[in-house]
This record gives C-alpha cells, structure tokens and sequence, in this order.
C-alpha cells in the first residue's frame, strides 16, 4: 500500500484553517450520507427498508468511528486556533499598553480577541507610522535650519533661532525671546521669537531706562526668574510676554559685558522655573553670547560655528531634565580620564569637545522618544540610534571640526562589535572614543532616567567592570582611580577583572 508522500502531508498540515475545516465536515458527513443513500434506494425499490443485525451493527461502527474521527481531527484544528490566539497574546504584550492588553484579557472567546488583537496591532503600527513621518520631518526641519545657517556663516540669525527654540521646548516654555543689545546698551533689538507670530522685520528698538527691569537685569548681569512679569515689563512695547505666566531671564554675558538676554516666557505646567532651570538657561545664553561676540566681530567664522554648535549642544542638554548637566560631566570625567593617562594638550581639547557636542544630533529625534519611559520599539530604537550620525552631519561641513567626527559617530561603539551605527570593533576603535564612551555610560547610569533610577558611583563602576569585552577594561581601571581621586566614590573593593 502506497503511503501519502510526506510533501502531501506537509501541504495538509499548512493548509489554511478553512480548508481544513471544509475536509473534516466533508469527512464527518460522508458515512451517514452513504448511509441514507442506501436507505433511499432500498425505499425507491422496495418500498421498506431491509437492514439485518450485522448491517446494523456494522452502520452503527462506522457512524461512531466516523464521529469520533471528526471530533479528534476538529478539535485539533481548534487547538491550533487557540495556540495561535495565544502566540498572538504574547505579542501584543510586547507591543500594547498594559491597559490595552488587560482589556484583551477579560475576552473569552479567542476569536474575539483575535480580531481585537489585529485591530490593536494595526492602530500601534499606524501610529509607530506616524511617529517615524514626525522623526523624518523633524529631522528634515533641522537639518534644514543647521545648512542654512552653514550657508549664511556670516549671520548666525538661523542658529540663535534654532536655539531659542530647542531650549524654549525643553524647559516647557510658552515664548521664549532672545534680544540683543545695540551700541547703546539701553536699546534691544528682538532678534529671534519662539512659541508666537511676530514679524521680527516689523519690530522696531525695545528702549529701556536705568532703573527698569530689563536695564537692571543687564547691569546685573545675573540670570533671575519672576512668578509673574514686573509690571514694567508689561508695558515695553514689542515684548510678547504671556499674561500671568512666569518668567526667566537670563543676560548674554562674556568677559563682563551684557550683549543680551534670554526670555522665557509662561510655562505649559503649572510648576515655576526651578534653580536648575535658571542655571541652565544662564549657560546656554553665555555660550549664545560668545558665538554673537564672534560673528559680531568677523573673527574666526570656523569657531564661531563652533561655539554657536556648542550653544545649541547645551539647550539640546537642557531640554530634558534628566540629561541636564550631563555633556559637562561627560566632558569632565573624559578629561580627567585623559590626563591621568598623560596624553598631550590636543587630545584633552579634542575630548573636551567632542564630549559639548557628542549628543548634538539628539535635536534630529522626536520628544516622545527620547523621554518615552519604558522600552522603546524597533523602529524607534533604530530612530534613536541615528543621533550618531545625525550628529556628525551637523560638525562634518567644518573641515577644522573634522577630528570631531570620529568621536560623535563612534560614541556608542563597543569593542566587541555589538554597538552601532557601524558596528566597528578592537583597534578600529580609537583611544579617544574609548574613554568618552566609559565616561558617557557612567554619567548615563549615575543619572536619573526615563527607564532606570540611578545608581551609586560604586555599583556604576560594578556595572562597567561586568561590560568586560565591551570596554576597555584599563581606561575603566583609571577611571575607577580618578573617582577616588574626585573623592566621588564609595570604598568598595573589587577583584580584579581577568
């Protein structure tokens, strides 16, 4: 007897589940059909139906056996069923809120939760779709505002626009205002508006007084913040202040000389501007005012760009709370490291700035992603990954900041292969690169983040030392001593890393 070949077989078993269903019936159904067939021809010929015990017993077999194969060969194809509903469930939980997927889990019946399954996939992929247009224009928009101020590196407008406007958002700004003195220190020009219309073309000189708000804040030349806006201030024509919103201010200060100020005005939370937020929109308006000061004066257009990057660096780091501070401390630890090992002045400059602008491109990717808590999807874990190289976009234009690029590319490389964009490993990494790496994932784990709470220097150095391959074990071991050193650790001792 011929077997069924095992290609046959295997076209049956992956055979949708309505095909199968349709040969079962079909198999169930044909015995008692035969059955009535034959009862109907006994009819037709001899008017009765004729049918002895053993033809009895034999048509009762078959029907059972018929039913009871039926049952077994169903209630298969509704296990498959019912295992695919639940592969399909443990999906979703990887994909879906919790609050979606408890919904799916009070549904009984699988079918149910099969085509509310898919119809929540569907809405998560649509909207993953909508997120990744928002990155692309995001990114467009930004890239697009970075080659225009390259091409206009004689007027940094574009720049300190793209500035305010990071910052703005980061703290949570309504409007934000950067005004620039003119000869006469008393007279400010509005020079870029973020959060509201305003024709900056139409805008004529802000005059103020001695005594006034503004006038003392420029003399002062100290950041300062407001629960409400001075009445004064109220009255200056051209200023779009936010009615009974807070206020910070914060003067564009170098070498003892106010060249202007920051304005954030209102706030989109009920909370005022805390001490951190003052102490950081004040960084970012003198990092803002050496890169005025430069263009103003037609030095070095190469620095400017360098030092106007730099400013933006800072209002990228600013914008989300758990990062703020964190390209300083990366930059101090880098240098640090690098000392201790004795390398020459050029490479402490060249990690310095690397680490103000190893994390530029972070303004290329959407908010919802870079604070998402919890894990991120793949589309947006391969969106996130593209800082590195949105970031080296940015500096590659300049050929003085070419060193530069090694380092904000490379960041995240790991020296087994595993990291990204390039996946490079061993030696094609650079000692540079190693060290702002180690000195980047301590500062990231001794910080609060969006997906974990921080931890004490001490469990951090723990944390590098178990990375093994990943690192390079010696810069950690100096950076281990330079902690010590900092008095930034906890006594704790550890065996030494085979």
């Amino acid at each position: 007897m011929n077997k069924p070949s095992p290609k046959y077989i295997s076209s049956i078993h992956q055979a949708p589940l309505i095909h199968k269903f349709t040969i079962l019936f079909c198999l169930m159904s044909v015995i008692p059909m035969v059955v009535l067939y034959y009862f109907y021809i006994q009819m037709q010929d001899d008017g009765q139906i004729q049918l002895t015990t053993d033809q009895f017993n034999l048509t009762l077999i078959l029907v059972i056996f018929g039913v009871i194969v039926g049952y077994v060969s169903m209630r298969e194809v509704f296990k498959q069923l019912m295992r695919m509903t639940e592969n399909n469930r443990r999906i979703v939980e990887g994909i879906l809120h919790l609050e979606r997927i408890d919904h799916l889990k009070e549904e009984q019946n699988e079918i149910t939760i099969l085509a509310q399954s898919f119809t929540a996939i569907t809405e998560r992929l649509e909207e993953d779709a909508r997120s990744l247009e928002l990155a692309r224009k995001t990114l467009q928009a930004v890239m697009s505002k970075v080659g225009e101020g390259i091409s206009k590196m004689q007027n940094i407008d574009t720049f300190l626009a793209l500035i305010l406007e990071t910052v703005t958002e980061g703290m949570g700004g309504k409007v934000g205002m950067l005004l620039v003195a003119q000869e006469n220190p008393l007279t400010l020009t509005l020079k870029a508006v973020n959060g509201t219309q305003v024709d900056l073309r139409e805008q004529g000189p802000i005059e103020t007084k001695e005594g006034e708000t503004l006038s003392a804040i420029l003399a002062s030349r100290c950041p300062i913040s407001f629960t409400e806006a001075p009445s004064d201030l109220k009255n200056v024509q051209g200023l779009p202040l936010v009615p009974g919103g807070p206020l910070i201010c914060a003067p564009l200060v170098i070498n003892k000389k106010s060249l202007g100020m920051m304005i954030i005005s209102g706030r989109k939370f009920p909370e005022m501007f805390t001490q951190d937020d003052i102490s950081f929109l004040s960084n970012v308006a003198s990092q803002t005012a050496v890169s005025i000061e430069n263009a103003r004066f037609n030095q070095d257009v190469e620095k400017t760009y360098l030092e106007t990057i730099s400013a933006l660096a800072l209002a990228a780091d600013a914008k989300y709370t758990y990062s703020r501070g964190h390209l300083d401390r990366v930059a101090d630890g880098s240098v640090a490291i690098a000392k201790k090992l004795g390398l020459d002045a050029e490479d402490v400059k060249t990690l310095r700035d690397g680490a103000r602008l190893h994390d530029i491109g972070k303004i290329g990717i959407p908010d919802e992603i870079i604070q998402k808590k919890g894990p991120l999807t793949e589309q947006e874990t391969a969106l996130m990954r593209k800082h590195a190289e949105i970031g080296e976009s940015i500096i590659k234009p300049i050929r003085s900041l070419s060193h530069l690029c090694d380092i904000i590319r490379h960041h995240h490389e790991r020296l087994d292969g595993s990291g990204y964009p390039d996946g490079i490993k061993g030696d094609a990494i650079s000692p540079l690169v190693r060290i702002i790496t180690i000195s980047d994932i301590y500062d990231a784990l001794t910080s609060d983040r969006s997906y974990h709470d921080k931890m004490t220097p001490a469990k951090a150095c723990d944390e590098l030392r178990r990375m093994g391959n990943k690192l390079d074990q010696d810069i950690v071991e100096v950076f281990v001593e330079v902690l010590k050193e900092k008095g930034q650790w906890s006594t704790v001792s550890y065996p030494a890393i085979g």
